[in-house]
């Protein structure tokens, strides 16, 4: 995520409450395996991991430590659904394939909790989420988004709340209804990550902290190498999302990084903590610079929100982000804020993850720019690249690799300007 953080984790909630620590060595001298994957957070977690269950040898390579990226460090959301508007591929992929791309966001939320599960992961994994209205529109869209649900035969319990049923999930007024779904949640993402870092070793993939790769060389046999070493392999999977940087300039023009913040408050007495988050939900309004938020195991309000196109954070990350806090809860106008961190999330053109593989090097495979909903998407996009790589044909690695991406205009000195200009105009257009 920022620059300015060290090669150790951002000094977040997550990483003061993680439950286990792991250390894995960096790669030194040469290693070969079936498949390398560079990236240490959900996407290439999962791609190894199910790799490995298929009898795949794997060498996963990590430039600082697992899940020290947005894997790690996010607002710990588990969100149904993938990208926005999924209308809008249907010339490309077909009214089936958009149905398919609807299918597999409702499925990937059971991915994780098949891992979760599976491997036994203490990662405070809680059921119930809340989409909240901030005008009479949203609301209206949350009912045909209710009623899409039920058709695709979506198994969790849906709830619309009017303005005066807010109070049940929210203790504010900014809201004027929301729509429950109890089949997504919230969880401790950096214990996710670590579990599934652990699970992953116990399979047999090697995994390689503080090892950052440096060059690529393609063919029949891939060569990545690092300082210290290289990993000679049969297939590569890149899943480094907002930091791929130059390491592959196709793809890196195709994903913007932006910065996104999260604060959380010190632990709140029961009674108020009852009073804000009633249900213990996840919460998330509608506009484009949304605030999200949702309780920890111990009670602290983790509040964020905000994205920044420029590269750099706020100077004060809680000064920035306590007003928009307040916005919602005036009640915690005298709570301590603990615990401030940011990092970068990777952002496609038209919002949708992009999962395949590279067309001129077709055993390099790769899925980035989740646009900050990735809890879920990385997990399937780690399915759907385990199953390519594995020869099983998959409508779903499909339906994605078929959808073009364009690459922000610009170069990277101009691109985060550019797109920054455009989403003014989309919150201008929310005061209209």
């Amino acid at each position: 995520m920022s620059a300015r953080y060290t090669e150790q984790h951002a000094p977040s909630y997550y990483a003061a409450t993680a439950n286990r620590s792991l250390d894995f060595p960096p790669l030194d001298g040469e290693a070969v395996a079936d498949v390398c994957v560079v990236g240490g957070g959900f996407s290439g977690l999962n791609s190894a991991l199910e790799l490995a269950q298929r009898g795949y040898s794997v060498v996963l390579l990590e430039a600082r430590r697992i899940g020290w990226g947005a894997s790690g460090r996010n607002g710990g959301q588990l969100i149904r659904g993938v990208g926005h508007g999924l209308e809008q591929f249907e010339p490309v992929i077909g009214a089936e394939g958009v149905q398919e791309l609807k299918r597999l966001g409702l499925e990937a939320v059971d991915m994780v909790r098949r891992r979760v599960e599976a491997f036994a992961i203490d990662c405070d994994l809680t059921w119930g989420y809340c989409d909240l209205a901030n005008k009479p529109s949203d609301l209206e869209g949350f009912a045909e988004d209710m009623a899409e649900l039920r058709q695709l035969g979506y198994r969790h319990e849906l709830r619309l709340l009017q303005a005066d049923q807010v109070h049940e999930v929210v203790g504010s007024d900014r809201y004027v209804g929301g729509l429950i779904d109890m089949g997504s949640g919230h969880l401790h993402p950096l214990n996710l990550a670590l579990g599934e870092a652990e699970a992953a070793a116990r399979l047999g993939v090697r995994l390689h902290e503080h090892s950052a790769v440096t060059a690529i060389d393609y063919g029949a046999e891939v060569r990545v190498r690092t300082a210290r070493g290289q990993v000679r392999a049969k297939t590569l999977v890149l899943a480094c999302n907002a930091y791929l940087n130059g390491l592959e300039p196709t793809l890196g023009g195709k994903v913007l990084p932006a910065g996104s913040y999260v604060i959380a408050t010190e632990p709140l007495p029961e009674a108020l903590a009852q009073r804000l988050i009633p249900q213990n939900m996840a919460l998330c309004d509608q506009r484009v610079a949304l605030d999200y938020y949702r309780l920890s195991a111990d009670r602290r309000l983790l509040f964020g929100g905000a994205c920044h196109y420029s590269g750099r954070d706020p100077a004060d990350i809680a000064a920035y982000m306590r007003p928009k806090m307040l916005k919602v809860f005036p009640a915690l106008a005298d709570t301590r804020i603990d615990y401030q961190w940011g990092g970068m999330i990777g952002i496609g053109a038209n919002r949708l993850p992009q999962i395949g593989r590279l067309a001129e090097h077709p055993n390099v495979y790769y899925a980035q720019a989740y646009a900050g909903h990735g809890v879920n998407a990385t997990h399937l996009a780690g399915h759907l690249l385990a199953q390519a790589i594995d020869g099983q044909h998959s409508r779903g690695f499909d339906a994605f690799a078929r959808v073009p991406h364009v690459t922000f205009p610009g170069g990277r000195l101009l691109r985060s300007p550019l797109l920054a200009l455009g989403m003014l105009w989309y919150r201008l257009k929310e005061l209209l």
